[in-house]
């Protein structure tokens, strides 16, 4: 299944196309749960993806696939560490700002607005969501867009072809770490 859901919901992160993706994932157990993730990190880690389960919701884990050296270059980007700061998240490492998120999502009925900068959605894009509650975006599809709409467009229909494309060729018998771009 952790298979399924990482084809399914993180096929452009494997790809090296985006920097993480959140899915929620049902395991059978404390004990399962800890031995696929160790299991799917020990295949993966060297190529830079790292899985981590963030939080657990509804008995579901909320689980966080990303590339690690993208988070790094993405929390360094212009004004995301005055944003993150303002939102709470002192100046720290990737580790512990992604400690501090589960928390987050631990404590919130909803996805805290921050999540959009770990997933790797435009700064933009996260403010414009905010400031607008959610409403007036330029378009709507992996996230909702207050910038660089045809750009962004053409982001999604390349994300939309790999997972499409990833659908096809796991089916046929290819593994994840056929799958997986190196960083």
């Amino acid at each position: 299944m952790l298979e399924e859901c990482l084809i399914e919901f993180a096929a452009p992160v494997l790809a090296g196309l985006r920097t993480a993706a959140i899915f929620s994932c049902r395991f059978d157990g404390p004990e399962e749960e800890a031995a696929r993730v160790a299991e799917m990190n020990a295949l993966l880690n060297g190529r830079d993806l790292y899985l981590k389960v963030l939080s657990h919701r509804k008995g579901r884990a909320q689980v966080y696939f990303y590339r690690k050296g993208k988070l790094e270059q993405d929390l360094q980007k212009k004004g995301v560490a005055d944003f993150l700061s303002r939102s709470g998240y002192s100046v720290c490492s990737p580790e512990e700002a992604l400690r501090l998120l589960g928390e987050r999502l631990d404590q919130k009925g909803d996805f805290p607005h921050e999540l959009g900068i770990f997933l790797g959605y435009p700064l933009p894009d996260v403010i414009g969501f905010i400031e607008q509650g959610g409403k007036n975006c330029k378009c709507c599809e992996v996230w909702k867009v207050y910038s660089n709409e045809n750009e962004t467009k053409a982001l999604f229909d390349r994300f939309r072809k790999c997972t499409e494309v990833y659908r096809k060729v796991f089916a046929r018998g290819r593994t994840l770490a056929q799958l997986t771009v190196a960083a």
